[in-house]
């Protein structure tokens, strides 16, 4: 898939098929977030990669919009540092990680979906990340079912008039 492509294409899936993600393709997804932008390259991020359905299906308690997790293949926990570290700004670096990893799986053919942690302590003692890590986001990945990957031709957004703003508001 060409990188227009993969933007186009990419969409929340939560509801996934029952086949495996080769580990190959994880692990380029996984280097997509590894190589994506990041602020004085400070590279904030670690990831956890989960293929384990027991623990995807106890990790979609962890949050409020995660349940798709139980029906994914695989996901990868992006953790961060502590919200009040000296920087105060990884949620950007974190963001452009997520980014990266979903249309690395949208190239792919992988469906993916992001959703944030509210259980932060169900998510530490599941995954045995450090005391000193709270940014914790999850991205689902898998087949979607029903319905492959393809150019979205009219997404639901906002039109295009209406959002970009040139020189000014």
């Amino acid at each position: 898939m060409q990188t227009w492509e993969a933007i186009t294409s990419r969409r929340n899936v939560r509801s996934f098929d029952d086949r495996p993600v080769p580990a190959a393709d994880l692990d380029q997804i996984l280097e997509a977030g590894r190589r994506s932008p990041s602020s004085q390259n400070w590279q904030p991020w670690d990831f956890i990669l989960v293929t384990e359905a027991g623990q995807l299906r106890e990790l979609a308690k962890a949050g409020p919009g995660a349940g798709h997790l139980a029906g994914a293949a695989a996901a990868i926990v992006v953790i961060g540092p502590a919200r009040d570290n000296r920087f105060r700004r990884a949620q950007f670096d974190l963001g452009q990680a997520v980014m990266a990893i979903t249309l690395a799986a949208a190239d792919l053919g992988v469906g993916s979906c992001h959703a944030g942690v509210a259980d932060l302590p169900l998510a530490r003692e599941l995954l045995g990340f450090p005391a000193d890590r709270d940014w914790v986001l999850f991205v689902s990945l898998g087949y979607p079912a029903g319905r492959p990957l393809a150019p979205i031709r009219h997404p639901d957004r906002r039109p295009f008039e209406e959002v970009v703003h040139r020189g000014r508001w």
